[in-house]
């Protein structure tokens, strides 16, 4: 049972040190926090079949939906996230990253690799 615990210890630290990290870098590449989760989830959509919504990252970043039309909105004033009219539904936005939001993420993202390694490998372990 000991063993449980200094487990469960030194993975919640592991996962502290990750957002703690995490918030670090989205700084320096000019994004905040919540910039950078919304990015990473919109990246995540773009590289499936289902296109990001607001809906979808709601359930995503488990948040309420004003709270992530609030996000998106100042995500697309500072120019990282666009807005596309579903060709299926007009009253369904479908979200993507601009240029500048790609970059911005891609480089904080990379920058996070080792920190994620890690994470990952305490999981699996």
């Amino acid at each position: 049972m000991e063993t449980d615990y200094a487990s469960a210890a030194e993975f919640r630290t592991l996962l502290r040190r990750f957002l703690r990290r995490s918030e670090e870098v989205s700084r320096r590449h000019g994004l905040t926090p919540r910039q950078y989760l919304l990015l990473l989830m919109i990246k995540a959509s773009e590289d499936s079949d289902e296109p990001a919504t607001i809906s979808q990252l709601v359930d995503r970043l488990a948040l309420t939906q004003s709270t992530v039309t609030e996000l998106v909105q100042r995500a697309e004033e500072a120019g990282f996230v666009m807005r596309r009219a579903s060709p299926d539904d007009g009253r369904v936005a479908h979200l993507s990253l601009t240029q500048i939001g790609a970059k911005r993420f891609e480089s904080a993202f990379h920058e996070l690799g080792p920190e994620r390694a890690r994470l990952v490998q305490a999981i699996r372990s």
